[in-house]
């Protein structure tokens, strides 16, 4: 076994400048300083990743959005009179900060030639994303009243703030009679005697064939 050599701790000192221990005690020194700025900075920095999502607005029993849904997209891929079972997709994307989920939607003709196509609220669908970009598929409970020109279709699994949900409305056939169809929406959140936001108002367009 070979002796020990006593130049070596002083080799280690000249090569660092210092001992071990003292460059431990240094780097010790610089952590604590680091973690003395970052709760110094910690206040400054930005804490919207953070908040929770607001909560929905509950006066006198009645539930309210604190910001309702206030943008929606209408659209048909099938626009020609009188043309069997089309589609019309009604997409609304929903606030962050909703404070509640989507409850029900109430949508209504208020606008267009004919007022006496019908529809069947039972082929009603609905999903997350949009049209032709379909996510998950959501459950819902739809009825149409003929007088009133009026879906109500509500959502046994609401939709969540942050997301966007597409409608789907199955006339039976188009409007006899081409023109602008307007559809006004109200959305309701999820919650004990809802009250209702206007959304806005979608359009369709319905068009005539012509033949040479």
């Amino acid at each position: 076994m070979l002796p020990p050599t006593p130049w070596r701790g002083s080799a280690l000192t000249t090569i660092f400048g210092e001992r071990p221990g003292a460059c431990s005690a240094r780097l010790t020194a610089f952590k604590g300083a680091m973690v003395a700025l970052a709760l110094v900075l910690a206040p400054s920095l930005p804490v919207a990743d953070l908040e929770p999502p607001a909560a929905a607005l509950e006066i006198r029993g009645s539930t309210y959005f604190r910001k309702g849904p206030f943008q929606l997209n209408m659209i048909t891929y099938s626009s020609n009179v009188s043309q069997p079972w089309p589609e019309y997709y009604v997409t609304i994307p929903m606030p962050e900060q909703a404070g509640a989920n989507l409850g029900a939607l109430e949508i209504q003709q208020i606008g267009g030639a004919d007022w006496q196509f019908g529809f069947d609220a039972s082929r009603t669908r609905a999903f997350i994303g949009k049209p032709r970009r379909e996510g998950r598929q959501v459950p819902v409970e739809a009825s149409f009243d003929q007088q009133r020109r009026q879906f109500l279709i509500r959502f046994p699994q609401p939709p969540v703030p942050g997301e966007t949900v597409t409608v789907a409305l199955r006339p039976i056939r188009n409007p006899i009679q081409a023109d602008t169809y307007l559809f006004t929406v109200r959305a309701f959140p999820d919650g004990p005697q809802p009250v209702a936001t206007p959304v806005g108002v979608g359009r369709v367009r319905i068009y005539d064939l012509y033949w040479d």
